[in-house]
């Protein structure tokens, strides 16, 4: 058990706060849920911890942890590379594909550069990661897909992160891509029981997502789709960026949504990230669908890839998260940072959105995209992620509303204190275990041996 005191002010979801006594002595318990798609509040579904912990809140906002819907860890390892900022998708591509084979892909590059991204995330706190792993080792084996997944999936584990690991398709053979994304699938969700692609800690996810249709086959996409029928997986997949419209039009005469909906890939159970340039019409055909959508404002707005109408995909009732993309085309995996960027970018293509619309597409949003109804807020029934931000210090000075100033003040804002799932895995700015310039080092040392 936690117990966390003092707090000034407790974000409980978008639209429910607690202040003043209310907030003075908050009791968290690891939840682990026995139905992720309607968690219980019974007291059966909560574990108690074997001790109890303090945290002190003291000049602090507690919210939930922050849900990362979209991110390519893999690219944690590429940030700033020369010629790749500021380019059309059609140059950013290749050279980010050459620079992946001259470093290799493999069990220890995927692992190493998890760690990084993963522990990125936690400091900035980024509680869940979805991670959209487009990229393989050319002639790889269903095996070696595998053992790149699970390394990825057991550094998130080993720092006490959630993961949603995508097994992605950029170009590959479609039923080669079926067959890893099935012992990938089979492999890292023995015995999760639920039948909904999460373990039953809740701290692994399997979902599956050709890059789009730019890259991809009507093949890749239908035999990706049984593969998640048959385990129970979410889809997911990219749409209606630069070079996704460009191809498709191309290619097939048709923009993507329409090529989506063909293929059967508009339904409740896909998110598509990016619908920068998406029309009214197909907004609506999405809305009608079910789709969820993750906005990626931090990767779009600087590479020039267009700005998601996020107001008008929520006005149709769209759920919208919110993701980073990788540090190939956003060098931070700071969701926190990109939640300010999307209040900003906000009115150059609709009207404004405030702080609480953002901060819940940011957590509840996200979770809605991965089919996570368990993460995202701190009602009863959740599994029991939050962060503890301190809001004393000079860039909170004259701050009226603190949970507004959590995004509008201190772009690179870190929590003091991160929970997952009951456990604090980030206390006082720190990595709890972990020391975060090793995993910086790790990172260096594999580019520098691999590299020359």
């Amino acid at each position: 058990m936690l117990i966390i005191t003092d707090a000034t002010r407790i974000l409980i979801d978008a639209e429910t706060e607690l202040e003043g006594d209310e907030a003075r002595r908050f009791v968290v318990s690891e939840t682990v849920p026995t139905s992720r798609t309607a968690p219980s509040t019974d007291a059966t579904d909560i574990t108690p911890a074997t001790s109890t912990e303090h945290l002190d809140a003291t000049g602090c906002v507690i919210t939930p942890g922050l849900v990362n819907a979209h991110h390519h860890l893999l690219q944690t390892a590429f940030r700033t590379l020369p010629g790749t900022r500021g380019v059309p998708m059609h140059v950013w591509l290749p050279t980010m594909a050459a620079a992946y084979a001259a470093v290799g892909i493999d069990p220890e590059s995927a692992d190493v550069a998890a760690r990084a991204g993963v522990a990125e995330g936690l400091l900035s706190g980024v509680t869940t990661i979805a991670d959209h792993h487009l990229n393989w080792p050319a002639g790889a084996s269903t095996d070696d897909t595998v053992a790149i997944a699970r390394s990825t999936a057991d550094a998130a584990r080993g720092l006490g992160a959630r993961l949603a690991f995508v097994r992605g398709s950029a170009r590959d053979d479609p039923e080669q891509a079926a067959a890893s994304a099935d012992a990938i699938a089979t492999a890292l969700l023995s015995g999760a029981g639920d039948g909904d692609g999460v373990t039953e800690d809740g701290l692994l996810q399997i979902a599956v997502g050709p890059a789009g249709v730019h890259s991809d086959s009507e093949a890749t996409f239908r035999l990706l789709g049984e593969v998640a029928a048959a385990h129970g997986l979410r889809r997911r997949t990219q749409a209606n960026e630069q070079v996704d419209v460009a191809i498709a039009l191309e290619k097939y005469g048709r923009r993507p949504i329409a090529l989506l909906e063909e293929w059967g890939w508009l339904a409740a159970d896909v998110t598509v990230a990016h619908l920068c340039a998406v029309t009214d019409d197909e907004i609506a055909l999405l809305a009608e669908r079910g789709v969820t959508a993750t906005h990626a404002p931090g990767c779009d707005l600087p590479m020039g890839w267009g700005i998601a109408p996020v107001a008008a995909l929520r006005e149709a009732g769209i759920p919208v998260g919110l993701g980073t993309s990788g540090g190939g085309s956003n060098d931070a995996g700071h969701l926190l940072a990109d939640a300010r960027l999307a209040m900003q970018a906000a009115p150059l293509v609709g009207p404004p959105l405030d702080a609480r619309t953002v901060l819940g597409m940011a957590t509840e949003g996200s979770a809605t995209g991965l089919g996570r109804p368990e993460l995202g807020h701190l009602r009863p029934g959740a599994a029991a992620d939050l962060c503890v931000w301190d809001v004393t210090g000079v860039a909170d000075a004259g701050v009226a509303d603190p949970v507004a100033g959590l995004l509008w003040t201190n772009p690179g804002r870190r929590p003091k204190h991160v929970v997952v799932a009951g456990r604090v895995v980030v206390r006082d700015y720190e990595l709890v275990g972990h020391d975060e310039r090793e995993l910086a080092a790790h990172v260096a040392e594999l580019l520098a041996a691999r590299l020359g």
